[in-house]
């Protein structure tokens, strides 16, 4: 059996704003320069507003928490889409803290 994590492929979910524009929230491993990427264990939470990055935060997540990746995306991307949230670091600075 596989074991899927998110060093193998990110986590995107997307959605339309309240205001018509377009939204990625993506659930990765975090990219750095001077750490060897087998090394990263930092997943973190990037909103994408038109394609621009609008908001990056660390989560609690490790790098082998896929499902809980995939349900922190889909939530993250849910509650921007019916305008519950809005598209900020600060609002979805909960979100990234809760353990699943």
């Amino acid at each position: 059996m596989r074991l899927v994590t998110l060093r193998a492929a990110p986590v995107e979910e997307t959605t339309t704003l309240p205001d018509g524009r377009a939204a990625t929230v993506r659930v990765a491993i975090a990219d750095d320069s001077y750490v060897r990427p087998k090394d990263v264990d930092t997943v973190t939470l990037t909103l994408l507003l038109d394609g621009e990055v609008a908001a990056v935060l660390n989560t609690v997540l490790d790098a082998d928490e896929e499902s809980e990746a995939r349900s922190l995306a889909r939530e993250a991307a849910r509650r921007l889409g019916s305008g519950e949230l809005e598209p900020t670091a600060a609002a979805l600075e909960p979100l990234a803290d809760t353990l699943r």
